[in-house]
């Protein structure tokens, strides 16, 4: 273990993650209300205080500015790391249908993952990352938003696809109808945190049928109508609203809906057939990615599209057995595999980076008497296009896999979720060090996190 490490750890032992809370902040005192509403200001200057737009402060950092849009998969229930992206050949409790073989320098389960084996020149994978947290809902949301939730403005932060969104609204033209930030098979997935709802996830769960309702039954001529009259009637309460971001927030969500309606290039995005699915495995992981593709195709406005694989890696008990990770295996490299081609075969590779993580790691060497493997820090992470260089390998882990060896990376530490994230806005060409000073109450909304014995960086050696 390096220095740097264990000052970190021992840093870490003593304070925790030394975060204030989102309520250890400033604060409207009694003399400050009364004089507001003595200068005959409503509430609603105390609601929309700062939700006007934001000042903006930053270190000024160089980004790589790689990319342009961001595939995000969550494997939720996180998946073994030695059984993966990080195998391990153990006798005697790998399963020989795994098949062992060294691709291009790196040991891999040809038998487990094998479209992916054969891809291993077009991705990179971080083999020294650790998470900080081994409760699933915990960890899964500390992945999401780069930051302990239970720190300082844990409970509001947003999606780092909604930090994607709202810098990357300037950029929108006209003509693109589609929301900046696409959430697929994500329903229980963090949204937008205290940012506008504009920038709040489209949660989408895909079928082959598309988005339904984005047609009226009375016909398009009706529908025109009524939300013309629907405008003549409450545009005063819902634009400029007298009552607040709620209702401008409605008042956008309208707007959005209505573009989406009776849109040809909706359906083209959004359905598929059942032969496009069996390409990607006929699995709803699969259907994600398809779409994911045909979305970013569109050139709708979509930058940061979060796909979640719930298909069941949380796997403490039999893991071998047919239907548990042979199975979720296959899932997995139908859709990523088919995913990376297709991104290829439409020119986006090169400009949008595909990010795979679970929220942790499991236990390495025998299986549990169980049958399967438990919760442990240790993980991986996985990238590919956006300008990484692929057949990359950053950090390796000890013989077992329990421990990171060698870091493989400038800052000599673990990779934590906070530098995956700064990773990401470093290759959107975001600032990682922004401040925003828009947050409830004025406290300042870090980009990425500062406070506590870490500071977070991009890890700049995916791009070789």
């Amino acid at each position: 273990m390096s220095r740097e490490q264990e000052k970190i750890n021992q840093d870490l032992k003593k304070y925790g993650w030394n975060y204030k809370t989102f309520f250890n902040r400033p604060h409207w005192t009694r003399r400050r209300f009364f004089e507001v509403l003595g200068a005959g200001v409503g509430g609603a200057f105390l609601a929309q205080r700062y939700a006007k737009a934001a000042d903006v402060t930053s270190s000024g950092v160089s980004t790589k500015n790689t990319a342009q849009n961001v595939i995000f998969i969550l494997l939720a229930g996180a998946p073994s790391h030695t059984d993966t992206f990080d195998f391990k050949n153990l006798p005697g409790t790998t399963p020989t249908s795994f098949a062992p073989q060294t691709a291009n320098g790196v040991l891999w389960p040809t038998g487990l993952l094998p479209k992916l084996g054969n891809a291993l020149s077009d991705f990179a994978i971080i083999r020294s990352m650790q998470s900080h947290a081994l409760v699933h809902s915990l960890a899964q949301t500390w992945t999401q938003i780069g930051r302990n939730p239970a720190a300082a403005l844990g409970n509001i932060a947003p999606n780092i696809g909604s930090v994607v969104a709202i810098e990357k609204d300037s950029q929108r033209t006209a003509g693109q109808v589609f929301p900046a930030f696409l959430a697929l098979n994500s329903g229980g997935g963090v949204g937008n945190g205290y940012l506008p709802a504009v920038y709040a996830p489209f949660r989408v769960t895909p079928a082959t049928a598309g988005i339904p309702n984005t047609t009226n039954p009375d016909g398009q001529t009706e529908f025109n109508t009524r939300f013309k009259l629907m405008h003549s009637l409450d545009d005063s309460l819902r634009i400029n609203s007298p009552n607040g971001t709620p209702m401008d927030d409605y008042n956008d969500f309208y707007s959005a809906a209505e573009g989406m309606m009776y849109n040809p290039v909706v359906n083209q995005a959004f359905s598929f057939t059942a032969a496009d699915s069996a390409r990607y495995g006929s699995s709803s992981t699969g259907n994600a990615c398809l779409v994911a593709t045909q979305v970013l195709k569109s050139n709708q406005g979509t930058r940061f599209i979060q796909i979640t694989s719930n298909d069941g890696w949380d796997m403490h008990q039999n893991i071998y057995s047919a239907g548990n990770l042979p199975a979720k295996g296959k899932i997995l490299d139908d859709a990523v595999s088919t995913l990376l081609s297709d991104l290829k075969a439409n020119g986006l590779f090169n400009n949008t980076m595909v990010v795979m993580a679970g929220e942790f790691g499991r236990t390495v060497g025998p299986v549990t008497a169980a049958g399967g493997r438990d919760h442990l820090p240790q993980q991986f992470a996985f990238f590919a296009g956006g300008g990484i260089k692929g057949g990359n390998i950053i950090g390796a882990t000890n013989a077992s896999g329990s421990d990171v060896a060698n870091y493989g990376w400038s800052q000599n530490r673990y990779v934590y979720a906070e530098d995956i994230e700064a990773t990401i806005y470093s290759a959107m060409g975001i600032d990682w060090t922004t401040v925003r000073h828009d947050d409830p109450l004025g406290r300042g909304f870090e980009y990425v996190p500062t406070t506590g014995p870490v500071q977070f960086y991009p890890v700049n050696e995916l791009w070789g």
